[in-house]
């Protein structure tokens, strides 16, 4: 298993238990998979750079964690679909040289 970091976008009107519903659920692709979330940090509310679909404003969610490959690949597939989800970002750390 590598380690992972995602940052995901969530929309800006969500109630508070849809939103977290959400987050539950996307987190839950990652640990049916066999992996092991480090840790979950809640950006909250923020003000986007630019008008993304007409929406300005974004709840955002980093995670960081250790999965394969295919909870990496079944987590995007799910992102893209879920209509909660405004955009997401995906990094292996262990590719990132510092």
């Amino acid at each position: 298993m590598k380690k992972y970091e995602v940052m995901y976008i969530l929309k800006a009107t969500l109630e508070d238990a849809a939103k977290q519903e959400t987050i539950d659920s996307l987190n839950a692709i990652i640990t049916n998979d066999g992996g092991v979330i480090e840790n979950v940090d809640d950006w909250g509310l923020r003000d986007f750079a630019y008008e993304i679909n007409g929406m300005t404003k974004g709840y955002y969610v980093v995670v960081t964690f250790n999965g394969t490959s295919e909870a990496v690949a079944e987590f995007e597939r799910i992102a893209r679909i879920n209509e909660n989800v405004i955009r997401t970002m995906m990094l292996c750390l262990e590719d990132v040289k510092m």
